[in-house]
């Protein structure tokens, strides 16, 4: 029989090395985020983007928080990378959808924020059936995008959600997010176009 200290020595069985993975604190925060998408599509629903607007915000924060936890407490998980742009993802799309079904963005901005992340999906999938490696790299053009998004749907929850005024802000972000979701799409699409053709030669 092993003594004490050769049994410390030997690994964690696997169902340990997953249930930590699982229960990490930032992976706890980025499912809480998760579960904070119906809540903000219900409160916009009801017209209650006061709240919506909350919990947006509230989300915008966890986000940063689990990404801080994730590095100071080298707590990073294959789960959390794979959770975490799900749950800020969801929340983003679903925001839009749901403030175009309501009147407060155009409808075709939806559909082109929906479209683009449609695009890239379907794009890695069509690479990863083509056999090819799907390394697709984050760009500069997408970050910009993202941030955009971001300021675009907290700008028109805040403003209608409490009932404040600035149109022609509100337009220019609604064109800024129109033309930095195009052009990432579109760059995208050059970056799998550029593999594929590295790929065959």
């Amino acid at each position: 029989m092993p003594d004490a200290p050769d049994r410390l020595r030997r690994p964690l069985p696997p169902s340990a090395d997953v249930e930590a993975g699982l229960f990490t604190l930032p992976n706890l925060i980025t499912l809480a985020r998760l579960c904070a998408v119906p809540a903000a599509v219900w409160l916009i629903l009801q017209h209650r983007l006061d709240l919506a607007f909350l919990v947006f915000v509230g989300a915008g924060v966890s986000d940063a928080l689990d990404g801080w936890l994730a590095r100071v407490r080298n707590a990073r998980s294959a789960l959390g990378a794979l959770l975490d742009p799900l749950a800020d993802k969801a929340l983003l799309v679903s925001v839009y959808v749901t403030l175009a079904a309501i009147g407060v963005l155009p409808d075709w901005l939806a559909i082109m924020v929906v479209f683009r992340d449609l695009l890239i999906v379907g794009g890695v999938l069509f690479l990863w059936v083509l056999g090819f490696p799907a390394r697709i790299r984050p760009l500069l053009v997408s970050k910009a995008n993202t941030a955009a998004q971001i300021g675009l749907a907290a700008l028109a929850l805040l403003l209608k959600g409490f009932g404040l005024a600035a149109p022609s802000l509100l337009e220019a972000m609604i064109w800024l997010v129109a033309a930095t979701t195009l052009a990432s799409g579109a760059a995208y699409v050059v970056q799998a176009a550029r593999m594929t053709g590295e790929g065959a030669g």
